[in-house]
């Protein structure tokens, strides 16, 4: 009876041990998680990257084009070339809010589980000095004229 109990018990707590999570940081957090070499995959638009510069070794793929809309599963592909899935994996967006939906996707469809949400996006990052590099042609591979990635 014991045995039947706390094989019951183990079961329940596989999806707890399994779930995927999503945090949400800061600059700092941000910056040790860097040169840490967790990568950080920048979900902004062409535009945006070009205006703005990007936070050095960013991937630059983006998940909504300019009218809103998303390619979510050719997106996860994408992504999936950059990390996988028992990687972590940092989005950035311009102020935080493109990346809840896109760090959502990644821990619930994609299988992500650990997914790093900047809170503030590039913005915070760029108001607070800390390095951005300008988009290079390597940087955004596979931009079709300068729209989505």
């Amino acid at each position: 009876m014991l045995g039947k109990i706390l094989l019951a018990l183990l079961v329940l707590s596989l999806p707890l041990q399994l779930r995927a999570e999503v945090v949400d940081i800061g600059n700092a957090e941000l910056a040790r998680l860097l040169a840490a070499g967790v990568p950080v995959i920048d979900i902004r638009t062409a535009g945006e990257w070009r205006e703005t510069g990007v936070v050095p070794n960013s991937r630059l793929l983006t998940f909504f084009d300019e009218r809103g809309r998303a390619d979510a599963p050719a997106w996860l592909q994408q992504v999936q070339g950059v990390a996988k899935p028992d990687s972590p994996v940092i989005v950035i967006c311009r102020s935080g809010n493109r990346t809840r939906a896109a760090s959502q996707f990644l821990s619930q469809q994609g299988g992500y589980r650990t997914v790093y949400n900047v809170r503030d996006g590039i913005r915070a990052w760029a108001a607070e000095g800390r390095p951005l590099a300008p988009v290079s042609a390597g940087m955004a591979a596979g931009c079709a004229g300068g729209g989505s990635c």
